[in-house]
């Protein structure tokens, strides 16, 4: 019996210590490539096990390795908005990347759409708002989906970039501390948090909090991040997101700004547009220090 009774206890920790791996063998491609791009479901990690985070991964024709591009999408305090959110493409921009050679992701993030789970990002009131901690829990998100794409065989481990649009820019600010041999650059666009306060524009929550946290990100920097934004964001206008940058320079320069002309009806949202990424291109081109594809020769 005191025999049977030790199987039975070897049998139930190996059951427990192999519990990680069968749920990591839940992530990764849910299906096949499609069009356009090889476009791609996956499942990737999360901070909340059962809520493994949706995401969409482009990439050009081979096998790689490719240098891999991910996109952090912008997000809303509004519950509603959150969960009714559609899966972030950025389309115009993963064509871009995937053009110049890139594997791009465009992760989902916990509370959003699909992915569900709690929103891990809460900046609070709009008054007492916690910037710094709203950017870091951001910022952890894209880290796993970053970390868990670069263990895939046709990601390079080195080269990597982040572009966040809005919030997520925001969290990529946070990412800036990261180690420059594995994350090479960091694009962010109207990076920010509490803007169009109770859906006003051109007004921001707690705004001297807003830079502090800039501040703060901008001490612990170590890869080169340019921001840019639009002539006509109603959200983060160039005025304010230069005090931003500059708040973010104070601790170490790594950070080039650049404001750019007028976008479309709303500047904010000039990313998720093919007129927004052209007027960006060449600020991208040398962000990313890369090249625009060689048109092929007519026979």
């Amino acid at each position: 019996m005191r025999c049977f009774k030790v199987v039975v206890a070897i049998l139930v920790l190996a059951a427990f210590a192999s519990a990680p791996t069968r749920a990591q063998n839940g992530l990764g491609p849910l299906g096949g490539e499609d069009e356009p791009y090889r476009k791609q479901q996956w499942r990737l990690p999360s901070s909340d096990a059962d809520h493994p985070a949706r995401g969409l991964l482009f990439r050009p024709p081979g096998d790689g390795p490719f240098r891999l591009a991910l996109i952090a999408h912008a997000t809303t305090q509004n519950v509603l908005r959150r969960v009714q959110m559609p899966q972030p493409e950025y389309q115009a921009l993963a064509a871009f990347l995937v053009a110049r050679g890139f594997a791009v992701l465009v992760p989902e993030r916990l509370g959003h759409g699909a992915t569900g789970g709690r929103y891990a990002e809460d900046q609070g009131g709009c008054d007492e708002a916690d910037y710094a901690s709203s950017g870091r829990a951001t910022a952890e998100q894209v880290s796993l989906a970053l970390e868990f794409l670069r263990g895939q065989s046709f990601v390079r481990e080195d080269g990597a970039v982040v572009l966040g649009h809005s919030a997520g820019g925001w969290g990529a600010l946070a990412l800036a501390k990261q180690d420059p041999k594995a994350l090479s650059a960091i694009v962010v666009f109207a990076a920010g948090r509490g803007g169009h306060a109770n859906d006003f524009p051109n007004r921001i929550c707690a705004p001297h909090t807003l830079t502090a946290a800039a501040a703060e990100f901008g001490k612990a920097a170590r890869i080169p991040v340019t921001w840019l934004v639009a002539a006509n964001d109603t959200y983060f206008a160039p005025a304010f997101s230069r005090q931003l940058a500059d708040a973010f320079r104070s601790g170490g320069d790594k950070v080039d700004f650049r404001a750019l002309p007028a976008v479309g009806g709303e500047g904010h949202w000039m990313i998720e547009t093919e007129a927004g990424v052209k007027a960006v291109s060449a600020e991208l081109d040398r962000a990313l220090k890369t090249s625009p594809p060689v048109a092929a020769r007519k026979p």
